[in-house]
């Protein structure tokens, strides 16, 4: 008999998901975008360009595909070629996305579009050591890929340690947040960016599942 198909949530995770969808539409309505980019990058200190700076790795392929490898490594129960290519599914499909919307919109990034270059953006927060980046602003990169491999990840816990969803969901937000702060992004790009990946991936988890429950997929 075939299992009916339905998406699959993790409730600490996507109730936050929920509301940050809402509360960050709503904060893209009433205020501007250089409103928004400015309450964060011009607030730091020296510890948060520290903190910030290592943070935005955590939505970087160098650390999103070791992890994921480890983890069916140390994992008997991921170590399946199912999981192997529901990962790579998972993570690829939404990362093709935004950067096929990169391509179409060729938005500046904050350090271009406040005119860097010309010196008149001198009130940026910005360290040499950090990537001067200028083009392809939209949507978010790095808060795609948290979201994406954040949501994944909550999927994989087991059902007494569900609640750790929450920690993942303010794991993939302070990445969108240190891309404000590193001046690498405005706030629509990394709410877009959050939402392809946090949608995407779920909803590629649900049909993977769906697919594997009907034996639908030549794998185990």
């Amino acid at each position: 008999m075939r299992k009916e198909f339905k998406i699959i949530l993790n409730p600490f995770f996507h109730s936050l998901f929920l509301a940050w969808c809402i509360v960050g539409g709503i904060l893209l309505l009433l205020f501007s975008k250089e409103q928004l980019f400015a309450v964060v990058n011009t607030h730091y200190t020296v510890y948060g360009d520290v903190v910030m700076y290592y943070t935005t790795w955590l939505g970087q392929p160098e650390v999103i595909a070791p992890t994921l490898l480890l983890l069916m490594i140390s994992l008997p129960s991921l170590r399946t070629k199912w999981f192997f290519f529901t990962a790579i599914v998972c993570n690829v499909i939404p990362l093709f996305i935004q950067q096929l919307l990169k391509r179409i919109f060729h938005h500046p990034r904050p350090l271009n579009y406040f005119d860097w270059a010309g010196h008149k953006a001198d009130w940026i927060h910005y360290l040499p050591t950090w990537p001067e980046l200028l083009r392809n602003s939209f949507p978010s990169g790095h808060s795609q890929g948290a979201f994406s491999f954040f949501c994944l990840l909550t999927f994989l816990l087991p059902k007494k340690y569900k609640h750790i969803g929450i920690v993942f969901f303010f794991a993939a937000l302070s990445v969108c947040y240190s891309r404000l702060y590193l001046a690498a992004h405005f706030f629509a790009d990394i709410y877009t960016g959050s939402i392809i990946g946090g949608v995407s991936t779920t909803l590629i988890y649900s049909v993977m599942v769906w697919l594997k429950h009907n034996k639908q997929l030549p794998i185990e």
